[in-house]
C-alpha cells in the first residue's frame, strides 16, 4: 500500500430526489445502481449514480434533503466534480444541455484538456472533461446518452481551501498522488494508472468565506482501497500523519473510515468491495429500495415516509 487509485465515489446534497434522478440518468445518462436510504437517517434517501455496474471511480452519490436551501461554494469544500467523457464531444453535450435548459458555461481549455462547465438542477458545480482515456473505459450503454459522447466515470474534482500546502502535503507524501501541473490558483494531483478519477485540483482561495453545506453542495470525496486489511493500514497510516480518523463503518457496499484533510474537507477511504451487485442482480440495480438487515423490521415506516420517485426510462429519445 503506497498509494490509492483516486476516486471511488463523491456524495452531494440535493433538495428533489425526483428532479436529481431526472437530472443524472435522463440527462447526464448515468444508471442508477443503487436506492436506499442514507443509514444514519434513514427517512431520506441515498442514492447511488455510476457506470452499468457502480464501478469504483464513477460513483455519484446523493443524500436528498427536501426543502433545503442552496448551498454557499467557499473554501473547506469540494467545489466542482468532474466527468470524463471521449474526445471530440463536448460540442454534441452543449447541443444536448441547451435543448433540455440545463445552465452551462462556454468551454474553456484548463491545463491542456477542453473543459465544458454547467450546473445541476440544485447548482452543483459539475464539469465534462475530455479525455482519450475515457474511451477506452465502461459506461451505461442502456443509458440516454449515445456512446460516442457517453459519461466514462470521474475525471476528477476540485477543492477549495484558504491555503493549500498542507492539503498538497497529505495527498503527495500520505496518499501517493503526484503534482502534476498548476495554472493560476489551481494546483493539480493525480493517482497513478489509467483508471477513473485520478484528479484532485486544488485552488487556493485566502480570504473567501468559508462554504455552506446544503443543497447544490458536495458532503464528503471518498478514495478507493482494496479490501478492510489495506483501509486498516490507510487508517494507521493517516493517523500517524496527524489526521484523526474514525472507526470503520458498514456501508454496506464497502466499509469507510472518515478524517477531515487540513483544508477541512471530509475525505474518505472506502473499500472496493463488496460492491452494488452485493443485494441485487446486475440487471436489477436501482429499481428497488434496498434497506440492510438492521432496517429491514422498519420498512414500512421508512417507505411511508419517503417521497415517491419514479426512475426515468432508459429509453428516453437520445
Amino acid at each position: 500500500m503506497n498509494a490509492t487509485r483516486g476516486l471511488h465515489h463523491v456524495t452531494a446534497i440535493c433538495s428533489d430526489p425526483q428532479a436529481n434522478a431526472d437530472f443524472y440518468t435522463g440527462v447526464l445518462g448515468l444508471r442508477l445502481v443503487k436506492r436506499t436510504v442514507n443509514f444514519d437517517d434513514p427517512t431520506t434517501y441515498h442514492l447511488y449514480y455510476g457506470d452499468d455496474l457502480g464501478r469504483p471511480g464513477t460513483i455519484l452519490t446523493f443524500f436528498p434533503w427536501p426543502g433545503a436551501p442552496r448551498g454557499r461554494p467557499g473554501t473547506g469544500q469540494t467545489t466542482a466534480v468532474a466527468f470524463a467523457v471521449p474526445p471530440r464531444s463536448l460540442d454534441a453535450w452543449m447541443e444536448r444541455l441547451a435543448e433540455r435548459a440545463v445552465e452551462f458555461d462556454a468551454i474553456e481549455e484548463r491545463l491542456g484538456e477542453r473543459v465544458l462547465p454547467l450546473r445541476d438542477p440544485d447548482g452543483l458545480a459539475l464539469e465534462l472533461v475530455e479525455t482519450s482515456e475515457a474511451s477506452a473505459r465502461e459506461w451505461w450503454r442502456d443509458g440516454s446518452v449515445p456512446a460516442p459522447m457517453a459519461v466514462r466515470g470521474f475525471h476528477g474534482v476540485t477543492l477549495t481551501i484558504e491555503g493549500y500546502e498542507r492539503t498538497a502535503e497529505l495527498l503527495s507524501k500520505v496518499m501517493g498522488f503526484a503534482h502534476a501541473g498548476s495554472a493560476h490558483e489551481r494546483f493539480r494531483y493525480v493517482a497513478a494508472g489509467e483508471e477513473p478519477g485520478r484528479v484532485v485540483d486544488l485552488i487556493c482561495a485566502p480570504g473567501k468565506p468559508l462554504g455552506r453545506i446544503a443543497a447544490g453542495s458536495i458532503h464528503h470525496v471518498a478514495f478507493r482501497c482494496a479490501s478492510d486489511e489495506e483501509q486498516a493500514a490507510w487508517r494507521e497510516r493517516l493517523a500517524k500523519a496527524g489526521m484523526n480518523v474514525t472507526p470503520p463503518l458498514d456501508r454496506r457496499y464497502f466499509h469507510s473510515i472518515y478524517f477531515r484533510e487540513p483544508g477541512g474537507v471530509l475525505f474518505e477511504i472506502a473499500t472496493d468491495p463488496s460492491g452494488f451487485t452485493f443485494d441485487e442482480k446486475a440487471e436489477a440495480l436501482g429499481t428497488s429500495l434496498r434497506l440492510p438487515e438492521w432496517l429491514e423490521p422498519k420498512r414500512r415506516h421508512i417507505e411511508e415516509r419517503l417521497p415517491p420517485l419514479a426512475t426515468p426510462s432508459p429509453t428516453l429519445p437520445r
